[in-house]
């Protein structure tokens, strides 16, 4: 998909870029580099950065967005997984893979091809150790501990 929209905004993770378009969301970045806020034109691409700056704020825990479709249906329902992983709630690769009869190797490839980083929280995923594993998006694993302190923390408090 070209990605014809942008919006950019500052998160506590880094400047979160958000690509698509009028039908959906195409990709979305997290960067280290800071740019200037940029609120896109497109309703997909503005309700994304509402609904992610929502999430930073604490104020809504899923997200309602169109996404471009995943290239295959396998791929979608690698995706549609790791969606399903409950806020502040963590999975194993292998322990994903098994809810939906795939391998830890494959949950591991569409976690590290993931274009929508908090949106689809690959972050949800470790290792079976419960280390963190790898993480592409923003600072690697120093931005998946982040993400995941953030829901911890912010899970307790809402059961408070």
């Amino acid at each position: 998909m070209y990605a014809r929209d942008m919006a950019r905004i500052a998160t506590p993770v880094g400047v979160v870029t958000i690509y698509g378009d009028d039908a959906a969301i195409a990709s979305i970045q997290i960067d280290a580099v800071a740019g200037p806020p940029i609120s896109g034109a497109s309703l997909p691409v503005r309700a994304a950065a509402d609904q992610i700056q929502a999430w930073f704020a604490g104020e809504r825990t899923n997200f309602d967005l169109p996404l471009t479709a995943a290239r295959t249906i396998r791929g979608q329902v690698l995706r549609d997984a790791m969606v399903a992983i409950g806020y502040g709630e963590v999975l194993s690769y292998g322990a994903l893979a098994a809810t939906i009869g795939s391998s830890a190797r494959a949950i591991g490839q569409a976690c590290a091809r993931n274009p929508f980083p908090i949106i689809v929280p690959c972050h949800r995923v470790s290792n079976a150790d419960g280390s963190l594993g790898a993480y592409s998006a923003g600072e690697g694993p120093a931005t998946k501990r982040w993400l995941l302190d953030f829901e911890r923390r912010d899970r307790r408090d809402r059961l408070l």
